[in-house]
């Protein structure tokens, strides 16, 4: 008798994720202790060895909530049990920046960095599900960003793989109870004060019983789509790019204007976040405006970016610069 059908569906996940791995490489599972990071933890301690690879885990303790240390040294003991290592938790320090979840997210995967250089990690695995995808595309269509952002989370992200983006919560929740996993439940996943929250328990629940269900499923289905199509403007914008950039690394103007306006901004997009402008604070809004040089100019001034990057309209060319900080 084989393994129960949604144990069996998370490590044919992991399986197809560690198929290309040479040998004896290490993999880590970021794991908060939560049932799809639990899930993916038990999925790849049973495929690694089989695969002849290696498997450890990282778990961040945030220090935002109390006794957050003790439940990240008893997660440790329970990723060993499973057959893990190496197995650690790691300890950040929480800022400000971009919001609380901003934050968070950058002290995260700082840490999981800092961990896959350690211990010389091939990948490292994250446990997003299809619900979390489908989040992800709600929100990048309340900030307005563009195909790249309703794209959502791609399976593969430099050293980071996420297997059960094609998979439900309920298959995670299924697989932990079936192997007598008990997932902790984090408050935070709850908690109203996060965006993310609120579209998970708010948002989705309405639209599931305004359309019908399969909501989650067909926002997922819109990201592969998405990200198809972001990828081919993308390597359109790559050929774009070296045209009508110059020796010095100023813009020709009048090359750019020819372009369609998803390559343009795409190009002015990635020349801004050369020049220092941080990509997670540049938002549509922002390549809009200095888009304005091209398509609408009448003699108006700089336009100015996150990060102190300064645009101006020069003699046919956009000069993007960044003044020494004092």
């Amino acid at each position: 008798m084989g393994p129960h059908p949604a144990v069996a569906a998370t490590r044919v996940a992991v399986r197809n994720t560690l198929r290309d791995l040479q040998p004896g490489s290490l993999v880590l599972v970021a794991c908060s202790g939560g049932a799809d990071s639990l899930a993916l933890a038990a999925a790849t301690a049973f495929e690694a060895p089989r695969a002849g690879l290696r498997a450890g885990a990282i778990t961040v303790d945030h220090g935002l909530q109390a006794g957050s240390t003790r439940r990240a040294v008893d997660l440790v003991a329970r990723l060993r049990e499973l057959g893990l290592t190496p197995v650690e938790a790691l300890g950040v320090t929480v800022g400000t920046r971009g919001g609380p979840e901003g934050a968070a997210r950058l002290a995260r995967y700082t840490a999981l960095d800092t961990a896959a250089r350690t211990h010389g990690a091939a990948l490292v695995l994250l446990g997003h599900t299809l619900e979390d995808q489908a989040e992800t595309v709600l929100l990048g269509l309340a900030r307005g960003s563009g195909a790249r952002s309703l794209a959502g989370m791609p399976p593969l992200t430099g050293h980071y793989q996420r297997p059960f983006l094609d998979l439900g919560r309920d298959i995670t929740r299924q697989a932990c109870v079936a192997q007598d996993l008990l997932p902790w439940e984090d408050p935070h996943n709850a908690d109203p004060a996060y965006t993310r929250a609120r579209v998970r328990h708010e948002v989705l629940p309405v639209l599931e019983k305004a359309l019908g269900p399969g909501v989650s499923e067909a926002l997922a289905r819109t990201a592969r789509l998405f990200r198809d199509d972001a990828e081919a403007l993308d390597q359109w914008a790559d050929r774009a790019q070296a045209d009508v950039t110059s020796d010095d690394g100023e813009l020709e103007v009048a090359g750019l204007a020819e372009l369609p306006a998803a390559v343009r901004r795409r190009v002015l997009r990635r020349t801004a976040v050369v020049a220092g402008s941080p990509s997670g604070a540049l938002f549509a809004r922002h390549v809009e405006a200095v888009e304005k040089l091209v398509i609408s100019w009448h003699g108006q001034g700089p336009i100015h970016l996150p990060g102190g990057v300064e645009i101006r309209r020069r003699c046919g060319r956009l000069l993007f610069h960044r003044p020494a900080q004092s």
